[in-house]
């Protein structure tokens, strides 16, 4: 590795996560992490979060899982505590009833998708069921949420501190002659989003990451950069090459072709007992 990487996990944590040494194989991990994203993603826009916020608790997920196994802890249980965590770091404080509707909301409507459909009939409209406010449903989410918070505060060691990517972006951009480019700055910036999917933020330097993102859109849209040594030019950013061309696996990995089948498997294990039952099954299995 090279020494410009500066994660919060050691060499040996990254390639082997305590959920890889429990069994979880390495595609179903990064599976389940760019899940608890889109999950956190989802919650963040049905709660009108800042984008800032919400990219922080991805980041804070993220790392999260290089200190903890996916068997002792539910994706969902600290993606919500992470962006609970993060409106409070970012200054846009949620109110826990709130949080708590959507990720009961979510759940539900989660639940309605992996149910099977009824014999001689369609699937039905998914119609949301409000918790009572007096019931155990209520009370058994937001502990489990307040338990996620101080989980990642524990196991991070109070580390929270995030730096996003975009000012980075735009610099970098302006730098390049690419900001009156029609649709690089979109590309890029929706590059950066979808990398927020992957552990890139916990393992690589910003200007890695986003000279991943600028190199990622001037491939897409055929722009011509300088790429031939002495006069490269990621080399302005000192970003190495080995690891912009890592993060851009990582980003390009999202977008593989997943069968209806596996998204279902995936959605199907947001809770750490659901996935300990498939992976006890799928062990006798084999």
């Amino acid at each position: 590795m090279t020494p410009d990487l500066v994660p919060l996990a050691s060499p040996s944590q990254i390639e082997r996560t305590p959920s890889r040494e429990e069994g979880v194989s390495q595609e179903l991990e990064e599976d389940l992490r760019a899940f608890g994203c889109k999950f956190i993603h989802e919650a963040g826009v049905l709660l009108k979060q800042k984008q800032v916020a919400v990219a922080t608790a991805q980041i804070l997920y993220q790392k999260f899982w290089y200190t903890s196994s996916m068997k002792q802890f539910s994706i969902g249980d600290i993606g919500m505590g992470a962006l609970y965590l993060a409106s409070k770091l970012e200054e846009c404080p949620l109110r826990m009833r709130d949080l708590i509707n959507i990720y009961d909301l979510l759940l539900q409507r989660m639940s309605d998708e992996l149910a099977p459909p009824s014999s001689g009939k369609g699937k039905e409209k998914f119609k949301y069921a409000p918790m009572s406010y007096f019931g155990n449903t209520f009370y058994d989410l937001k502990d489990a949420v307040v338990v996620a918070e101080m989980q990642i505060l524990k196991r991070l060691g109070f580390n929270v501190h995030v730096v996003l990517p975009y000012g980075t972006l735009i610099n970098y951009l302006r730098v390049l002659g690419l900001t009156n480019h029609k649709d690089a700055c979109a590309k890029a910036w929706g590059f950066l989003n979808d990398a927020l999917q992957t552990p890139v933020y916990a393992l690589y330097a910003v200007p890695t990451i986003v000279g991943a993102a600028i190199l990622l859109t001037v491939r897409l849209l055929g722009i011509s950069l300088p790429s031939t040594p002495p006069n490269c030019w990621w080399d302005l950013f000192d970003a190495p090459w080995d690891d912009v061309w890592s993060v851009c696996g990582y980003v390009m990995r999202l977008y593989r072709d997943r069968t209806p089948e596996d998204r279902l498997r995936v959605m199907s294990m947001i809770n750490k007992k659901d996935l300990r039952k498939w992976l006890e099954d799928n062990q006798l299995s084999s």
